[in-house]
């Protein structure tokens, strides 16, 4: 090994010269100014085909963007995944398909569908619930009850109804009299059930009394819902909008029984993994008060946790990473350190490890996980800023590490909420940890590697086709800068050819001076 890496992920800081809505242009970076202007530096893709997506038109997110900077290979990812299993019709074939609707069948049960409603590609795309709904039709199932995750996040801000009438239509469509489909239940996804890293327990509690109990503020639709909640609220964005169950006659329409079957139909694991393990969970399961759990049969979509198996069933296998750059580091005996906050962490250490929960190397891996705040982010946009970089500093002073890698959610966790002056202080705040862990980098003699992935606060408002302006909560779909600063040597690069996230570990690799994977894409060095 030459010198040692530094590895620093700015999460959702994407690069651009549109100035329109760009926080990372408008904020006061002169660190980050100052690495691109002095050292080697270019952009990389994070989103599309460069991180196993379908198209170029899937924005990135920053699980297979931590999958594919961890692995330095391009697998099939999240929706590429289920579309290639829906098309192929192999997901109808799985046991764990034939269980769910077996049971439903038998039991005159109910099939019910939890997950987040859209086309975002991100967690879900609403294009797999409608096909799975006109299967379980052709294939017997009389009854089933969709409960609905209100996006704004990874699509427009306020584009709820688009989905919900588009389901609405869908179910109106198969309901013949030999089948009766029907929304059930729903909510912001910020509100209830999709909680991740087990922050906020609360969050899941709540969309479990909703989904599974049919508890909560009743209405006759989800349209009513959603179009009272913001006449009560106004300027609230989807994924804010409270939980709602719906009614007729006086009760709910969709609570959970004894011989139902459930589909979480979210293919992205984070936020899936802690209603899966209320579901899945024993008479030892404490995170809260399940009340009296109906004896449903349940799957995931994905396996989201392949270590932890949660869920105990899903419907399509996820992709199987091998051949990650910690392997590669392992095997020539080096230690390595991964630290982030709780918002983060597991997209340095369980991602990164190519959706791996176990470290492949107790001896040489040290992980360091930094607890979020349990608020909105935009009123803490500086979020554990300080406290990431004092440890990546005593890790670089330690003079341990051959491989230092840490991930600064602001620029993203900020740029969700939609808040463009908190999230130019988000990005002003990485940039103000940049400066200190360059200086330390300097100091000790390590080389330093800025990258982010996916962008996020680089694209905070979005023009209509009406030329309407509006405030833009999901990630874009621009590239992120990718920079080598070394205070005793300049690393040139390829700044032709058309690099992505998965260039990444064999660059560091390179400098590294050790061999990469046969399996892995080109070094960006010259």
């Amino acid at each position: 090994m030459k010198k040692p890496v530094v590895l620093v992920v700015m999460d959702g800081v994407g690069e651009s010269n549109e100035e329109l809505g760009n926080m990372v242009m408008k904020a006061t970076t002169p660190t980050l100014d100052a690495l691109k202007a002095n050292d080697p530096f270019r952009v990389i893709k994070a989103h599309g085909t460069a991180v196993g997506l379908p198209s170029d038109d899937d924005m990135g997110n920053s699980e297979v963007g931590h999958n594919a900077l961890g692995c330095g290979q391009i697998y099939s990812q999240g929706a590429k995944l289920v579309n290639e299993s829906i098309e192929s019709g192999s997901i109808y074939q799985s046991n764990t398909w034939k269980e769910l609707t077996d049971g439903v069948k038998a039991s005159g049960g109910a099939l019910h569908f939890i997950g987040l409603l859209s086309d975002g590609n991100v967690h879900s795309n609403i294009s797999h619930l409608l096909a799975m709904l006109k299967e379980a039709k052709a294939e017997g199932v009389k009854k089933a009850r969709v409960h609905i995750l209100l996006d704004g996040r990874d699509v427009p801000a306020t584009s709820a109804l688009e989905y919900v009438d588009k389901l609405e239509e869908t179910l109106a469509s198969l309901n013949d009299g030999s089948f009766d489909g029907r929304i059930a239940s729903g909510g912001g996804r910020m509100q209830i059930t999709m909680d991740r890293y087990q922050a906020n327990w609360n969050m899941v509690k709540a969309g479990w009394d909703i989904h599974v109990h049919g508890e909560g503020r009743t209405f006759a639709s989800a349209k009513e819902a959603i179009e009272t909640y913001r006449s009560e609220q106004p300027g609230v964005i989807d994924q804010d909008l409270p939980g709602f169950v719906i009614a007729a006659d006086g009760a709910a329409v969709g609570p959970m029984k004894d011989g139902d079957s459930v589909i979480l139909f979210n293919f992205r694991g984070d936020r899936a993994l802690e209603l899966s393990m209320a579901f899945d969970g024993d008479a030892s399961f404490d995170k809260f008060d399940r009340g009296v759990i109906p004896q449903v049969k349940y799957a995931g979509m994905l396996e989201y946790d392949g270590d932890l198996h949660i869920p105990h069933k899903y419907l399509v296998n996820p992709p199987q990473i091998r051949h990650t750059l910690t392997e590669l580091l392992v095997e020539n005996g080096i230690n390595e350190y991964a630290c982030s906050e709780t918002q983060k962490y597991g997209h340095v250490t369980y991602f990164w490890n190519g959706n791996r929960s176990e470290k492949f190397s107790e001896e040489l891996e040290t992980w360091q996980e930094v607890p979020s705040d349990v608020r909105s982010f935009d009123e803490c946009p500086w979020m554990k800023g300080t406290e990431i970089t004092d440890l990546v500093i005593a890790a670089i002073e330690s003079g341990k590490y051959g491989f230092i890698r840490c991930n600064f959610p602001n620029g993203d966790m900020v740029g969700h909420t939609g808040n463009l002056y908190a999230t130019e202080i988000a990005v002003e705040t990485v940039d103000l940890c940049l400066t200190r862990i360059a200086k330390a980098c300097d100091e000790h003699g390590c080389i330093l590697v800025v990258t982010a992935d996916h962008g996020n606060s680089d694209q905070m408002l979005e023009k209509n086709k009406k030329g309407v302006v509006s405030v833009r909560t999901a990630h874009s779909l621009r590239p992120v800068p990718f920079i080598i600063h070394d205070k005793d040597a300049r690393h040139e690069m390829d700044t032709e050819s058309p690099f992505g996230l998965a260039n990444v570990a064999p660059t560091v690799v390179e400098l590294l001076g050790l061999k990469p994977y046969d399996c892995w894409e080109k070094s960006m060095l010259k």
